[in-house]
């Protein structure tokens, strides 16, 4: 018996939705200050964060997800029954299995997807977006939700001064669609990881290696741990490398780019990428003072910050970068379409 296959359709890949999604809760800088021996002016001098946002209890990393991913399609006007595939990137699932993809899926009411998450810390988001993307170029799927979501409040050690006032909790979410005639989307990508660097930014405990006793409880190996020199030095190397990468692949320098946005881990790191790409601060995306670090959440909150502030409009071209745990490294380069 033969068969008669369809043949595979290649199409470019688009972001034609963002959404956007805080807990409304803030920790600013004066109440780190009650709970740790630090101060404002210290975390704003080394970081740049006044204030993150952190859910209250019960409020989990599929809440922030399903709000973030009804905001994007409300804004196209897209019915969750017209999903196909839901991709969440995050490292604070709501619970080890089920996939928090499933819990999403079921909240928002996409009966007719399927989904999965995907984890790769704080490039979580750009690592996801590829592969919505490919699932939209291969033919397979005409609507692909990739959501970034974390609520880092539940791994974090309010002791530990050094990780506590860096991060935050939020979530976004893209709709990724086939391009229209005329239009470009998603142009190129670079990702690598470093495995080596795994041992200066982990969470030792609760997986295969060290489950879960009362003996990693008492060590706090379910908190964030993190290198803080290691990591700073790596991330100011290897962002800016990834993004020249993707620029020299395709004929560009930092000033073709109308907006870079950048992971937003520390504002030293995002300012030393922009001078390397000989960019201006004006170009560059930046509300890590508002948020803290979130994660996978970072980089679709900060779409959402530049549409919402007008610093980026249809066909743009834009370059998007970020370091992670991992160590894992990403940039993307797109135009802007919507």
């Amino acid at each position: 018996m033969s068969l008669t296959l369809k043949p595979r359709v290649s199409v470019r890949a688009k972001i034609s939705s963002v959404g956007a999604y805080v807990p409304p809760r803030l920790l600013t800088n004066a109440d780190l200050e009650k709970m740790v021996a630090t101060s404002d002016e210290w975390i704003v001098e080394r970081t740049g964060i006044r204030e993150r946002h952190v859910v209250d209890k019960g409020v989990a990393t599929s809440d922030l997800a399903t709000e973030a991913a009804k905001r994007c399609l409300a804004r196209v006007g897209v019915d969750p029954s017209e999903i196909e595939a839901i991709i969440v990137a995050t490292v604070t699932p709501d619970m080890t299995f089920p996939a928090t993809a499933c819990l999403v899926q079921h909240k928002l009411g996409a009966k007719h997807a399927w989904g999965f998450d995907l984890s790769a810390a704080c490039s979580g988001f750009p690592y996801a977006l590829q592969v919505g993307a490919k699932l939209v170029e291969s033919g397979a799927h005409k609507k692909v939700l990739v959501i970034g979501a974390d609520v880092m409040s539940s791994i974090m050690d309010y002791t530990d001064r050094t990780t506590c006032v860096i991060f935050g909790d939020g979530a976004g979410a893209v709709l990724i669609e086939p391009c229209e005639e005329g239009e470009v989307g998603l142009v190129d990508f670079w990702h690598e990881v470093d495995g080596s660097g795994s041992v200066s930014l982990n969470m030792p405990g609760g997986g295969s290696l060290h489950p879960t006793t009362h003996e990693t409880v008492d060590a706090k190996m379910h908190y964030v741990h993190q290198d803080g020199g290691a990591v700073y030095k790596f991330a100011v190397r290897k962002m800016s490398e990834a993004a020249e990468t993707v620029l020299t692949r395709n004929g560009l320098v930092g000033k073709d780019l109308a907006c870079f946005i950048p992971h937003q881990a520390n504002k030293r790191i995002i300012l030393s990428t922009a001078e390397r790409l000989g960019m201006t601060e004006e170009h560059v995306v930046i509300n890590i003072d508002r948020y803290g670090n979130t994660t996978a959440a970072t980089i679709p909150l900060a779409m959402a910050t530049a549409l919402e502030e007008g610093r980026i409009k249809k066909g743009d071209l834009v370059l998007l970068a970020s370091v992670g745990a991992g160590f894992t490294v990403g940039a993307t380069l797109l135009r802007w379409e919507f």
